[in-house]
């Protein structure tokens, strides 16, 4: 699996779930329990719906492979701390437990598509680096 593919997939998993709560609380609430910083919810849905649309832009040149993992990785760690953290404490109901499952997923898409060397959308292996300077 490519490393575009893997921004594109996670960003339209962050751009749904980050825009459930922003168009219909309701319902979000009564999947994963009622909030009572309604403000705070929305923020949160905000940041994950603008993090999924940056990821789902993600094209094959390494520079936009570089931000969509870093965004991709840190967006899953974040989100997987806080289900890890909370759920035990009861502040969050244990269906936030399928949303650690799958920024558990998330990350391990990411471990295997490598660090430096993702396969791009044609297959070919792309390198960390740089081979040849930036034309001005």
């Amino acid at each position: 699996m490519s490393a575009v593919t893997v921004a594109r997939a996670q960003g339209l998993f962050n751009l749904v779930g980050g825009g459930w709560p922003l168009l219909h609380l309701r319902s979000f609430e009564w999947v994963f329990g009622p909030k009572t910083d309604v403000w705070l919810q929305r923020t949160t849905a905000g940041l994950l719906a603008t993090t999924g649309w940056s990821l789902l832009r993600t094209g094959p040149a390494p520079e936009s492979l570089g931000q969509a993992r870093r965004a991709g990785i840190g967006s899953a760690v974040t989100l997987l701390a806080v289900d890890l953290v909370y759920v035990p404490l009861g502040r969050i109901r244990p269906t936030y437990l399928l949303d650690a499952a799958m920024q558990a997923g998330w990350l391990a898409a990411w471990w295997r598509c490598g660090r430096p060397r993702c396969a791009d959308p044609g297959g070919k292996r792309r390198g960390g680096a740089r081979s040849t300077p930036r034309s001005r």
